[in-house]
Formats: C-alpha cells, structure tokens, sequence
C-alpha cells in the first residue's frame, strides 16, 4: 500500500524529513503537487541561492547538478536525509520515494496525507523552478 502526501502548503524540510524517516521504515510513498511545497524564509535569498547552486557547474559539465523541476527538487531534499543514498539501505528508501508536480490520475480518488502549516513569509517551489 503506497502513502500519498500532499504536497500543497507543506514545509520542504518537515515534508523532507518526514518521507525519508517512512521511506526507512519500508514504507512505499508518492507525493503529489511538489509544485505547491513552500520552502520558508525570505523570498530574495532563497532565490538567489537556488540561482548561485544551478550556476555551479564542474569541469566537464560533471557536476553538482540541480534541477529546475519542481518535483526534482523535493525529491533531492529529501535524499539529503537519507543515510548514504547510494548503497545500503538509504539507496533502498529512495528508490520507493515517486514525487508528482501535480495529482496523477491513478491518486485522484484516493486518500491523501496533509502535512500544512501557517507560514507568513515564504515562497513556493513553483517560482523557484521556472
């Protein structure tokens, strides 16, 4: 049985956290409307940070790479919290981890967790990744 969170009004850490610490326990986990996840903090820095780590680019064009799309950018914050996402058991925790910028049809009718919070400043990943 696959968990689906809903992304909409959620804190990209606290959701972050709370799918890496399921996706540990076995459980499979998809996220819908990435696009709708609010990353908190002043508006301005948090743009220009995400501007200075997609400028980064190493010789070669071999990295760090980060990503425009939204739902690529919850699913790198949230492999920030798994232990050792390439061997043992964090690789296995990613890989049951599926993140949607929008509601896929096959979770339309199904129940969703909702992880929201009240925030006053904020800014969401839609605006980052455009």
């Amino acid at each position: 049985m696959t968990k689906i969170i809903d992304g909409k009004d959620a804190v990209l850490g606290r959701l972050a956290s709370y799918v890496a610490k399921e996706a540990l326990k076995g459980e499979e986990i998809a996220i819908v409307n990435c696009e709708q996840v609010i990353i908190t903090g002043n508006r301005k820095n948090i743009e220009e940070n995400f501007k200075a780590k997609r400028s980064r680019v190493g010789s070669g064009q071999r990295g760090p790479k980060h990503s425009r799309l939204s739902h690529l950018i919850v699913k790198r914050a949230i492999r920030g919290m798994l232990p050792d996402h390439r061997s043992g058991r964090g690789r296995d925790a990613f890989k049951k981890i599926k993140c949607y910028p929008k509601v896929p049809k096959e979770f339309e009718s199904s129940e969703k967790i909702a992880l929201e919070s009240e925030k006053n400043k904020f800014i969401r990943i839609k605006d980052i990744s455009q």
